[in-house]
């Protein structure tokens, strides 16, 4: 059985405002019906895969096990990143776990942030890898090119060892346009998908031959672990001290026992909105829309409306991308999309909160919207999962009025309970220990209003947690 390894890091910077920081693009919809993380984790499902581990940064935990239980899918394990350090040290400690759990555990490293048009056929290249992976390859996938694409690494596959299976020659850095043309030309060449096949054992091999400090150092950070729920935290202390390198530069390019298997299927990396218009429908002008975007005399251009209350019209554009949110558009030329990361610097610098996080705010007992923030009061809508509540609580600087629109909620306050349906409200007082719940079966949704002198999400006296969050934790 391989067990998958999905890598959901990531700042989200490239497909900006739709993904950011507190969200990134591997959790949105950014094309198909179920987010990448999901379109993922479905990928390997089924016979001859195990299930899967995952690699995640602790505000993203518990959206990975929603995501997956929507799915009804769940994992073997979650390996929590105090930080991210690229994927050279998420690799080995994935390898590592995986090696307790299985001794002779095959493991398949993927990013969860890809697009596989015909995932039966990935698997297919996949089981062909295996061969040799089973006798201590390490398997990379080299995806055959469509176009000259400077956007992404390159790989020289050499002679054949199997069945599909080349000798790995060389990885090739992203090149400029005129060598991008002469490897397109040369069939030896294909793109770095950024996948990796082999069995633990050996990968773990190559990082304590190739790079021992990153090894013993993210050893140290799994030995000295915490168990949380159903999380595994690497020592934040010992963490820090991993050196930062990605997989190709601390292992790849310096192994000898690696070999690629060759994929003619359709793959995107999805690294800008380039890509996302290419994968996208089109119309008959080459214009990718979304609903609540209409385009008038426009030519290859994406319009995406992500608010059912925002109309976003185009008219006369070409070669244009816009997408429209509740709180920030963006509008770019396509071929310059690659700088929408550049722009978010700019906005971090001016410390506009757009940069990194939304108006919408996950959590594991569901999500809440700022509606209003304004001096000494916030207005929030609050959706609430069924069984879900939130922690047993108090606050030092505001107040709260409830006001249930939709279900019913379960509310403590100061020791008494009660019940309040649709329409129904209750006021928390300053200091008051209150909690909130919802014991049906549908979501509960209330609005919120606080009011204070401090309204941070830090203004939190937390007494118990079913989620087991700390002192201060946001929600």
């Amino acid at each position: 059985m391989i067990t998958p390894i999905l890598l959901c890091g990531g700042s989200g910077t490239r497909l900006w405002p739709l993904s950011r920081k507190s969200f990134p693009k591997q959790f949105t919809d950014v094309v198909g019906e179920t987010s990448l993380f999901q379109a993922s984790a479905q990928r390997f499902v089924g016979a001859g895969f195990a299930d899967p581990v995952v690699v995640t940064g602790n505000d993203f935990r518990f959206i990975v096990t929603e995501q997956l239980a929507e799915l009804g899918l769940s994992a073997a394990g979650i390996i929590i990143e105090p930080e991210g350090r690229n994927t050279a040290p998420a690799a080995i400690a994935a390898a590592l776990f995986a090696a307790r759990l299985q001794p002779e555990a095959m493991i398949l490293l993927v990013p969860s942030d890809h697009a596989v048009a015909d995932p039966e056929a990935f698997r297919a290249a996949v089981a062909k890898g295996k061969v040799a992976a089973e006798e201590g390859q390490i398997v990379t996938f080299g995806i055959a090119p469509s176009r000259a694409e400077t956007g992404y690494g390159w790989l020289e596959a050499g002679a054949a060892t199997h069945d599909g299976v080349h000798a790995l020659t060389r990885f090739i850095e992203k090149p400029d346009a005129a060598r991008a043309e002469e490897l397109f030309a040369d069939d030896r060449h294909l793109w770095n998908a950024g996948v990796f096949l082999a069995s633990a054992q050996a990968l773990i091999a190559a990082f304590r031959e190739h790079a021992p400090a990153i090894c013993s150092a993210v050893e140290a950070a799994l030995a000295a672990r915490q168990e949380d729920l159903s999380f595994t935290r690497l020592d934040p202390d010992l963490w820090a001290q991993v050196p930062e390198d990605s997989i190709d530069y601390a292992i790849m390019e310096k192994a000898d026992n690696v070999s690629v298997v060759r994929f003619e299927g359709h793959w995107s990396d999805l690294g800008g909105w380039e890509s996302v218009w290419q994968e996208s429908e089109k119309d008959s002008r080459g214009n990718a829309l979304s609903d609540h975007a209409t385009a008038f005399d426009c030519e290859n251009t994406l319009l995406r409306s992500e608010n059912e209350e925002i109309e976003l019209v185009g008219i006369g554009l070409k070669n244009t991308v816009a997408v429209a949110m509740r709180d920030a558009v963006m509008v770019a030329d396509i071929s310059e999309s690659q700088n929408v990361k550049k722009a978010v610097k700019l906005l971090k610098e001016r410390g506009a909160k757009q940069a990194q996080h939304f108006p919408v705010d996950h959590r594991p007992w569901g999500w809440y919207e700022t509606l209003i923030l304004a001096d000494r009061f916030q207005v929030k809508r609050i959706h609430v999962d069924p069984g879900a509540s939130l922690s047993l609580q108090s606050h030092v600087h505001r107040s709260e009025h409830w006001i249930v629109v939709a279900g019913t909620a379960k509310v403590t306050v100061d020791g008494e309970v009660k019940l309040l349906s649709e329409n129904q409200s209750v006021y928390i007082p300053l200091g008051a220990v209150h909690r909130m719940e919802n014991p049906g079966k549908v979501p509960m949704v209330l609005i919120e209003v606080q009011t204070g002198s401090y309204l941070g999400e830090d203004d939190i006296i937390r007494y118990e947690d079913k989620y087991a969050r700390g002192q201060g934790a946001k929600g």
